[in-house]
């Protein structure tokens, strides 16, 4: 397998708040892969969205694809990666020097923007990655 599509989702709830990531990967027949969903503590959104995107470039970087297609439906970070928005806050500038780092070990990649309707299993994903974590704790495990 050579290329995967990536459809990624950072959530926070209270931005900053409890926030989870959600990752989705699918090969070009668009046959699931992997599904990641992950509790990331107290965060922002945005930090949520690049966590996601990171999380999904180290893992296509594990199982050797070439190419790479993330999808977001983070507005502000596929414009920041693409190149048409400015870095300007303090804490996304190494998660963006870190995706930038990331996306040159592939062959090829491209981020694209979507809007949220047709991000759902990725929503999804993090939103189960919050509800896990606070269920375990409500209940004491």
């Amino acid at each position: 397998m050579s290329k995967i599509i990536a459809y990624t989702d950072g959530a926070s709830r209270g931005n900053p708040g409890n926030a989870g990531i959600g990752v989705l990967l699918v090969d070009e027949n668009d046959n699931v892969i992997k599904e990641i969903s992950v509790y990331i503590g107290q965060t922002t959104n945005n930090i949520a969205e690049y966590t996601a995107m990171l999380t999904a470039l180290r893992e296509a970087l594990e199982m050797n694809i070439e190419e790479i297609e993330i999808v977001s439906d983070s507005e502000l970070m596929v414009k920041q990666i693409n190149g048409e928005y400015q870095v300007k806050n303090e804490g996304l500038k190494p998660l963006y020097r870190e995706a930038c780092g990331l996306l040159k070990e592939f062959k090829g990649f491209t981020v694209r923007h979507v809007r949220r309707e047709h991000n759902k299993e990725a929503d999804k994903l993090a939103n189960r990655g919050i509800d896990e974590a606070l269920g375990e704790e409500e209940i004491g495990i």
